[in-house]
């Protein structure tokens, strides 16, 4: 659902880079220049820095929908950050919902505003964003489409400009993966126009190489994507290493370049950046919140489980059994490191508390694989290396 989703969302993108047949706050130079200069704090986790430089364009156009928008984009990523802690929810889509506002009032004008397009397509993507996050698909799904609406409503496309090309990307590789690798949805994407994989990466390098307001987003896209469906450990290593170079603060991109490394078993790469995680959590850096640190001892964990040092192992899990006993909920690391609590016992031949630990398991919310491996351990031991 969540891919299918970010097929409707993708539209939002198109908007920046439509032709510029009409004047629009987004090609004014100085806001092109403190919004640039904003986002590249943004993504450093500069977020004080961030917050003045979009604060300084939302004085300069106070009745303007790019303020709230703007000035939302450190709390999107405080949210990011922390999933599972939705206290910031409510103050997300008020901002969202100010930027629609605002948008209406200029359409009610003009229904043609190129600004109110554009920016009440981006607060409708945004609101959709958390609202899939939030598993609420129906409503994800409809602000989707109103954004791909807008998207087609705005003014003929500057093909030539590599910004443009992102939103085109995404639809090519997104339309066509679902239709590859998910056919129980294409009944629901029958309408939908088909997509290229091949084309649509070669437009997100595109805007990765050349693109000005969207060149970070589309190389993040680009890790994802060859992290997780087009399976290219090299495009996907030299990728993320853009992303950590330029924005080393960045808590998000980091332990995504361990999960990286530890997806292709790369141990010890994966060790070097999991423990830099640990310890700037432990420094308390910004942005290295709990559920950074949770992936940090998850995978330090199943390092050691593979180097068949279950001790040390179980040393790692303890300390994420710890931290997650601030949730209400099942987290996904709480249920992957209990069953993994259960694999280290069976591998010091503790058998009677790793069946404890995987009937523990069964009990606690189903993630992808946990039942069925729990099963599996209580029917017959962890063997190492299996």
């Amino acid at each position: 659902m969540r891919l299918l989703w970010l097929l409707f969302f993708t539209g939002s993108w198109f908007l920046p880079t439509v032709a510029v047949a009409q004047s629009s706050v987004l090609y004014e130079p100085e806001v092109q220049a403190s919004a640039s200069a904003g986002l590249e704090a943004l993504y450093d986790f500069q977020f004080a820095r961030a917050d003045s430089l979009f604060h300084l364009i939302s004085e300069q156009h106070s009745d303007h929908p790019i303020g709230p928008c703007l000035e939302a984009l450190t709390l999107w990523w405080t949210i990011l950050l922390n999933l599972g802690d939705r206290s910031h929810d409510e103050a997300f889509f008020a901002a969202m919902d100010e930027v629609i506002q605002r948008s209406n009032e200029r359409l009610s004008r003009n229904k043609s505003d190129f600004d109110a397009m554009f920016f009440k397509g981006i607060a409708l993507g945004f609101r959709g964003r958390l609202r899939s996050n939030r598993r609420d698909w129906i409503r994800a799904a409809a602000d989707g489409k109103r954004a791909m609406d807008y998207v087609l409503a705005v003014a003929d496309a500057d093909s030539s400009n590599a910004d443009f090309a992102l939103g085109r990307g995404l639809y090519q590789y997104y339309a066509a993966l679902i239709r590859d690798k998910y056919p129980s949805l294409r009944p629901i994407t029958a309408f939908l126009p088909s997509g290229n994989r091949r084309l649509g990466l070669q437009e997100l390098i595109r805007t990765a190489t050349d693109g000005y307001y969207m060149q970070t987003e589309a190389m993040y896209f680009l890790v994802q994507i060859n992290y997780l469906y087009e399976r290219n450990f090299r495009a996907s290593v030299e990728q993320i290493s853009w992303l950590r170079d330029r924005f080393p603060n960045n808590s998000f991109f980091h332990t995504l370049e361990g999960r990286i490394y530890a997806g292709w078993h790369q141990w010890a790469a994966s060790d070097t950046v999991f423990t830099a995680v640990l310890e700037r959590y432990k420094d308390r850096q910004i942005g290295y919140t709990p559920s950074m640190a949770e992936q940090a001892l998850y995978f330090l964990a199943r390092s050691r489980i593979v180097k068949d040092e279950p001790s040390s192992a179980l040393t790692f899990l303890l300390s994420l059994e710890a931290l997650t006993a601030r949730l209400d909920t099942d987290s996904y690391f709480r249920v992957l490191g209990r069953l993994y609590q259960g694999i280290a016992h069976d591998l010091m031949g503790q058998r009677d508390q790793a069946v404890a630990r995987y009937r523990e398991v069964l009990r606690m919310k189903r993630w992808g694989s946990s039942h069925s491996n729990a099963r599996r351990y209580i029917a017959e031991p962890y063997v190492a290396h299996q």
